[in-house]
């Protein structure tokens, strides 16, 4: 089969084309910026790369069309798709069909941590030979790359509440139908697409529908919202972490991490993630590899040589003692919970936070969290806002953390107070989910200057 992807180069689209090459089929796609890594990743599998959306390509005659979620009404190709009525499916329907049927489908949901949990859960599988297939809404650093297809039955599969395509407005998981399925957390996100945490709870209760009775659903005991799914209905098993049952303690300082049943000790081991929610993270793998087989004991031990997710408080780079972090923080529960983790790796005394933050999806450049912004950066000592593009008054929602924040639209000149605020010792916390005009390395060349 030939498919031609609309949207190619974004994580989850490239992901499929990785798949669909890894299964035979041939693999051609388009987007408006073709650049790397996804770019070179792409070509080196002989996927051919079109820059744009030009109604032209429908020339290039594939089988079908598969349509990303960022493709929307007036893109020109799609026009000439939908005039001449060629065929076009969406990204997660072609992938239900043709990679997902007949696998033993593990998916991980929740408004934050899917991708850490997901990675979490194909290493242990991997640790424990069950080679899983994957697709992964980021680049797990213990296998370089975020899809992989294999011939073993378990696939792990970040199972995204967000719309599915121009002509489908179902959450991307009601496509997956796991077997085993992790629900994270759940509070409201995607403020473009959902009234309320009302409408999101109603898609995670439409994924818990479509899984079997044999089917185990792994769920955060300390989500009230995910109680209220649940008890709208449920078929499958249920297994709760976060609270009574199982659980996970650990300290930051020695990298210890404890498993617990019942208040219970079950296995403890070191590793290098640090945060109360990244070791609730591991118990919901844990459990959910435990669905398929896996002793828990031996998850755990897994997760010793778990290395995180790229962009997961990575380092980009250190100059004259100063270090600069990228993470992809972008909602305030996740920002409050990174910079939180990251004072409490470094304790009082030890170093300042200058928390850099792009408010760049679309919840937030709606404004709708902006009330919470200011709450969610107080454990850090200086805090830079960019505030291009914004619809709101980024200033007047950090005016509570007074001389601490600086709020700017102009890039070099936000670079420019951040390295002349800077100073040895200090953790320079970048948080975006995107790739925030390559700050990174703008900041480091500032620095060394």
């Amino acid at each position: 089969m030939h498919i031609h992807i609309l949207g190619i180069c974004g994580t989850f689209m490239g992901g499929i084309a990785l798949l669909a090459r890894a299964a035979g089929h041939r693999v051609t796609g388009c987007d408006a910026n073709v650049y790397p890594p996804m770019s070179t990743q792409l070509e080196a599998q002989g996927i051919e790369l079109t820059e744009g959306y030009d109604a032209g390509q429908i020339a290039v005659d594939p089988d079908i069309f598969v349509v990303g979620n960022a493709i929307s009404r007036g893109n020109p190709l799609l026009e000439a798709i939908l005039d001449q009525g060629l065929p076009y499916v969406s990204g997660p329907q072609w992938l239900a069909e043709h990679v997902l049927q007949g696998k033993w489908v593990l998916g991980v949901a929740g408004t934050h941590g899917k991708t850490t949990t997901s990675s979490m859960l194909a290493w242990i599988l991997e640790c424990a030979g069950l080679n899983p297939g994957f697709l992964i809404g980021g680049v797990p650093q213990n296998f370089g790359l975020s899809a992989r297809l294999t011939d073993l039955p378990f696939f792990v599969i970040e199972a995204d509440e967000y719309d599915t395509a121009f002509c489908d407005k179902r959450s991307k998981f009601i496509h997956y139908r796991p077997r085993t399925a992790v629900l994270n957390n759940l509070e409201f996100d995607h403020a473009d697409i959902f009234a309320d945490l009302a409408a999101i709870e109603t898609q995670f209760h439409h994924l818990v529908r479509t899984m079997p009775r044999s089917g185990l659903v792994v769920a955060n005991a300390r989500e009230e919202s995910l109680q209220r799914v649940l008890a709208r209905g449920c078929w499958s098993g249920v297994e709760w972490f976060g609270g009574d049952s199982w659980s996970a303690i650990g300290d930051d300082g020695d990298g210890s991490l404890v498993l617990l049943q019942d208040g219970r000790e079950v296995a403890r081991t070191t590793w290098g993630l640090t945060g109360e929610h990244n070791r609730q993270n591991a118990v919901a793998a844990i459990l959910a590899a435990r669905h398929v087989g896996v002793r828990p004991e031996d998850g755990l031990q897994a997760l010793s040589t778990f290395q995180n997710v790229k962009r997961r408080m990575e380092v980009r780079g250190t100059v004259r003692d100063i270090t600069v972090l990228d993470d992809f923080a972008h909602h305030p529960t996740a920002i409050a919970t990174t910079v939180a983790g990251l004072r409490h790796k470094l304790g009082k005394g030890s170093g300042r936070i200058l928390a850099v933050l792009e408010p760049r999806s679309n919840t937030m450049k709606l404004g709708v969290m902006k009330d919470r912004l200011a709450g969610s950066l107080v454990d850090a000592d200086l805090v830079f806002c960019y505030s291009r593009d914004l619809g709101w008054d980024a200033a007047a929602a950090l005016a509570s953390l007074g001389e601490r924040a600086v709020v700017l639209d102009d890039l070099d000149g936000l670079v420019a107070r951040i390295a002349a605020a800077a100073r040895p010792g200090d953790q320079v916390l970048v948080m975006s989910n995107g790739g925030f005009g390559g700050i990174h390395q703008k900041l480091l060349t500032a620095l060394a200057a």
